[in-house]
């Protein structure tokens, strides 16, 4: 893995829109859509080093040719749901949602953490993908709200692990308020693991305020945070927020943010880990 490069902002990228074959974009595009699922028009632009205005009319191009379907602002692969706006949908659709690419974050990041390393882990659909990477890596301690995260965990290797009680919230699988924010403040960790609603230039969010209230309780009583968010998470905006980027150690995802921001991430001094790309 490596830190993924950042595109410079300005017109150099805009000098390349008429020296890269337009078939060949057009099968760039069609791929990054069969990965991820949706992509806007500005990290398509960050992608593939053209302009706004050329990642337009190619996706016009293949919206016609029934390769794609354009919504506004971006375009997804033709049979990817569309997200609500702005909310989140029930887990089990949102396990569906980008899998290969929280496939890819899970691998990614699971591959981050020493032996024996203390991890606090939330409940979403990138962690449990996460739990299932890191149950094939060597022994650590992980500290969860998930039963289906410490089942996951439990089967393999030897995995010390601890089950947070609460409240059940039966949607997502998971234990929530007064008693899991106690049973949280009993642990040290060296890091906390979390899954996100939304990531902006300012901070890290989610949409549920008692997930939210979890998450700052883990973070609380960790060394350090580790973020996974695939690309649908850029520059969304959730209700609550999480943390302030600038506590973010390490970002995972599956493709570079756009180039604002990137520039946010890196000006934060956060890591930042691009599936398939390295660290």
């Amino acid at each position: 893995m490596a830190v993924a490069s950042l595109a410079a902002p300005g017109g150099a990228a805009h000098s390349q829109d008429q020296s890269v074959p337009s078939a060949s974009r057009h099968r760039t595009i069609v791929s990054l859509l069969a990965r991820s699922g949706e992509m806007s028009v500005e990290a398509l632009a960050d992608h593939l080093d053209v302009s706004r205005e050329t990642v337009r009319r190619d996706l016009a191009r293949l919206e016609a040719e029934g390769r794609l379907r354009r919504f506004h602002g971006g375009a997804r692969a033709l049979g990817a749901a569309a997200p609500l706006p702005e909310t989140e949908g029930p887990f089990a659709q949102r396990m569906t949602q980008n899998a290969g690419a929280k496939q890819a974050i899970a691998r990614a990041a699971a591959a981050l953490f020493e032996p024996d390393s203390s991890l606090f882990i939330d409940t979403g659909s990138t962690t449990i993908a996460f739990a299932e990477a890191l149950a094939l890596r060597p022994p650590l301690v992980a500290i969860t709200n998930a039963p289906r995260i410490a089942a996951t965990l439990a089967q393999h290797h030897g995995h010390k692990v601890f089950l947070i009680g609460g409240a059940y919230g039966a949607d997502a699988g998971e234990s929530l308020g007064p008693l899991a924010l106690e049973q949280i403040g009993k642990f040290r960790a060296d890091y906390a693991v979390l899954t996100i609603g939304g990531l902006d230039s300012g901070c890290v969010m989610d949409f549920d305020l008692q997930e939210a209230e979890v998450a700052k309780a883990m973070i609380e009583r960790a060394d350090r945070l580790v973020v996974l968010a695939d690309h649908s998470k850029f520059d969304r905006r959730a209700v609550f927020e999480v943390a302030p980027l600038a506590q973010v150690d390490v970002i995972v995802t599956d493709l570079p943010p756009p180039g604002p921001l990137a520039r946010a991430i890196a000006d934060a001094d956060v890591r930042l880990v691009v599936a398939g790309g390295g660290a």
